[in-house]
């Protein structure tokens, strides 16, 4: 093909995405609408707090030991650029999560000290490399480190041998010896400590206000990019094509990173918890999963949207998603301090339970305590209700415990109760996968003889249905930072607009 030949292509493409687009974020009832904005105004004002971090860490860890303050100090080494092998390039950078904690610092190579006697936060910064400075230019100094983060002192790597030689009779704890290239320095560590691990989990548990507006930016971002990705349907042939839409406007709006890879399915591989091909075109399916979130200086969204690729949704696509919604739905109205996870997530499971008897896929000979008893959901719902959320998309404290005896909480990734300021996902899901389908209901009989299978094989080609919302925990409920709509109606509407203006004036071509 010439070149001249490509031009209409790309044109086109980019002209079906534009008029397609729905200009404004459709918002659940329960909310007030507005346009696709830009979250600038979320951004929290000052330095990253790495002091109260700090001394919150220090209190949760002397919370667990009888030193006296002026025994103990603590130093983390930052994570650094790593090599491809055998290849010049490197790996993409990802800071060390407890390292950013304590600093908001992205330098690679970096290190920190604080020390519980006097509470001083010191920042090492790498040394500076010539040949760094002449491919990538001067890197930033000790008075500009100083002047950007929330820290008392800044001084190089090199300075630090001589620096902890003023401790050596203190114990400096570190979580892990894998950065620190000096013996010298090694010696003096004291790693793995599993009371440095609890404190810094325990603090990380519950966000403060400059946090949660970390959170909020990531979640507008991740908002306009899912709702991009339902209007843009004319030029989506692949699910490639949802994984590169919904980047390219995280990236547009400034969000470099996503939280995870983004999981983009169709049809039946939306069955799949955590599908990673992305590459199957989108002919003869009806159901469309995308559960991808965007990251802001570290802190990532986690939102999970479904549609209709027709922009109707079929009458069984329709009665699951109704069904998830509703799981949803009542988890939320009981969300606040004090609530034990754990009873949310078995509430989800009932509602599932009660709208599968009323369609039919569970057989009405049966309670709902049999099939609870029997755990004939688990089939249909095998992971946990949500997990808290910050740095990491599964984030730091919520006592899981992947041992459990029982199957119904053994993926349960949080297992305590509420608490003001923590961040959840609140992700009920239900799935027809034929490996679930095998392995967790055909191995026992009791759970088998409870399901109608003729039934239950009319849903088989919707996939699976999942929402996903990102949820703070405040004193007397709760905030949902998620904005994208989950309403079914708002949503065919936003896909056949996007399908009916983009082939209006277009035909794309693939």
């Amino acid at each position: 093909m010439a070149f001249w030949d490509l031009i209409p292509t790309y044109a086109l493409a980019f002209l079906a995405y534009q008029i397609g687009r729905n200009p404004s974020l459709f918002i659940s009832s329960s909310k007030p609408q507005h346009k696709m904005v830009s979250p600038d105004s979320d951004l929290p004002m000052g330095k990253y707090p790495a002091k109260k971090h700090a001394l919150k860490v220090k209190n949760y860890f002397q919370s667990r030991k009888s030193e006296k303050k002026a025994q103990s100090a603590l130093l983390i080494a930052g994570g650094e650029i790593e090599p491809i092998k055998y290849c010049d390039q490197t790996k993409e950078f990802r800071q060390n999560r407890y390292f950013f904690y304590l600093t908001g610092v992205n330098i690679p190579g970096s290190a920190v000290f604080f020390d519980f006697e006097n509470d001083k936060l010191t920042l090492f910064l790498p040394n500076v490399d010539s040949d760094d400075v002449m491919w990538s230019g001067p890197p930033l100094g000790p008075e500009e480190a100083l002047e950007k983060f929330d820290v008392d002192e800044v001084l190089y790597a090199r300075q630090l041998p001589p620096f902890l030689g003023k401790f050596e009779s203190c114990h400096i704890y570190t979580t892990d010896l894998d950065n620190i290239h000096d013996p010298s320095v090694a010696e003096l560590l004291v790693p793995s400590d599993p009371d440095l691990f609890y404190a810094l989990d325990e603090a990380r548990l519950t966000k403060d206000e400059y946090e949660i507006e970390l959170l909020r930016r990531a979640a507008k971002i991740t908002d306009n990019c899912h709702l991009s990705v339902m209007s843009a349907l004319p030029i989506e042939k692949n699910e490639g094509h949802f994984h590169a839409e919904f980047t390219y406007h995280a990236i547009r709006q400034g969000s470099k990173h996503q939280g995870y890879d983004p999981i983009c399915c169709s049809g039946p591989n939306c069955s799949t918890l955590h599908y990673v091909k992305n590459d199957e075109n989108l002919e003869n399916k009806q159901s469309v999963l995308i559960d991808a979130g965007a990251e802001w200086e570290n802190y990532t969204a986690d939102v999970t949207r479904c549609f209709p690729l027709s922009g109707k949704f079929t009458k069984e696509h329709r009665e699951i998603y109704d069904t998830v919604l509703k799981m949803q739905t009542e988890v939320m109205n009981r969300i606040k301090p004090g609530v034990d996870w754990e009873k949310l997530h078995v509430l989800a499971h009932r509602v599932l339970i009660r709208s599968f008897l009323n369609l039919g896929i569970f057989k009405a000979g049966y309670s709902e305590e049999e099939i609870m008893d029997r755990k004939a959901s688990l089939c249909f719902f095998p992971h946990g209700l949500g997990h808290l959320l910050g740095m990491d998309t599964h984030d730091v404290g919520g006592h899981a415990n992947y041992e459990d005896p029982d199957p119904l909480l053994k993926f349960l990734r949080l297992r305590r109760p509420l608490e003001e300021n923590m961040v959840v996902t609140n992700e009920p899901g239900v799935y027809f996968n034929p490996f679930l389908i095998k392995e967790f209901l055909m191995k026992y009989p009791k759970r088998k003889e409870v399901v109608n299978e003729e039934v239950m094989e009319k849903y088989m080609y919707v996939g699976g249905v999942r929402i996903e919302d990102d949820i703070l925990v405040t004193a007397d409920g709760f905030e949902n930072l998620t904005g994208i709509t989950s309403d079914p109606e708002e949503i065919e509407k936003i896909v056949s607009d996007g399908i009916k203006k983009g082939r209006s004036h277009f035909h794309v071509i693939n």
